[in-house]
């Protein structure tokens, strides 16, 4: 029932108004689901990171990575989204006076628009450096044949 304030399916509320309530905007619930995990994970701040447009047009991410080696990092594309791992493996055999530098995992995500590409990976001196790519969208007409009758 509308108006009710009654959670749908999936837990939604049907008085909340999204963008995408356009009755003109079709089959884009996942950008709606997109926006609400990336809303979610807005407040993780490790590691730190920098995105910057290249020349050529390409997006560089640069992680804060400092204390993982390069088999303690994962770099993939899972379902248009760029995911980085990190897991340090935690030295039980030392004896800490002091321990200020902890061994910590992170996850960090980025969702990747339709025509980005991961090119390339590569860490140095406690970056890790990502190179995207945009590929050139090419735009499209079809005609669709109008039948008559049933």
């Amino acid at each position: 029932m509308m108006g009710t304030g009654q959670p749908l399916k999936g837990g939604l509320d049907v008085n909340r108004q999204t963008i995408f309530a356009s009755p003109y905007l079709l089959g884009f619930d996942h950008l709606e689901r997109l926006l609400e995990r990336t809303a979610r994970t807005a407040g993780d701040s490790y590691p730190p990171y920098n995105i910057e447009e290249l020349e050529d047009g390409g997006i560089r991410i640069t992680l804060a990575v400092a204390g993982f080696s390069i088999e303690e990092l994962s770099v993939t594309e899972e379902d248009r989204q760029l995911v980085v791992r990190g897991r340090q493996t935690d030295a039980n055999s030392k004896t800490f006076l002091h321990r200020g530098i902890a061994a910590r995992q992170f996850l960090r995500s980025f969702v990747l628009a339709d025509g980005i590409e991961v090119t390339a990976a590569a860490l140095a001196n406690g970056l890790l450096k990502i190179d995207l790519a945009r590929k050139q969208v090419q735009t499209s007409v079809r005609v669709i044949d109008i039948r008559t009758g049933g």
